[in-house]
């Protein structure tokens, strides 16, 4: 199992599938499972029982988990949707960093 190099807060955009081409924040993550839940992405329709906190119930439109080897981190500085490689700063902290133009991802 390779490791996510996606964060929470992230922008991505969906390369396959019902939403391709779309762009959203990372919500949630699970590593586990490979998976994330993006903002108004991969929705679904889920029926609710009435509850206090919802006397109504009825039907709620929700963001499901899809799979993370269908998103691509889009770059802050370039824009683009680009694959994201390691480096090692002069200070040994290791870094997120652009495939397309090598600029240093942060997380904002």
């Amino acid at each position: 199992m390779s490791k996510m190099r996606i964060k929470k807060g992230d922008r991505v955009r969906v390369i396959s599938g019902k939403d391709a081409g779309k762009e959203g924040k990372v919500l949630h993550k699970d590593a586990q499972k490979n998976t994330l839940v993006v903002e108004n992405l991969n929705m679904i329709t889920k029926s609710v029982r009435p509850s206090q906190k919802d006397p109504h119930g009825g039907l709620v439109k929700k963001e499901a988990a899809m799979s993370a080897s269908k998103v691509m981190l889009v770059c802050p500085s370039c824009g683009k949707a680009t694959r994201v490689g390691r480096a090692f700063l002069d200070n040994g902290k290791k870094v997120r960093v652009c495939k397309k133009c090598g600029e240093i991802i942060e997380k904002v």
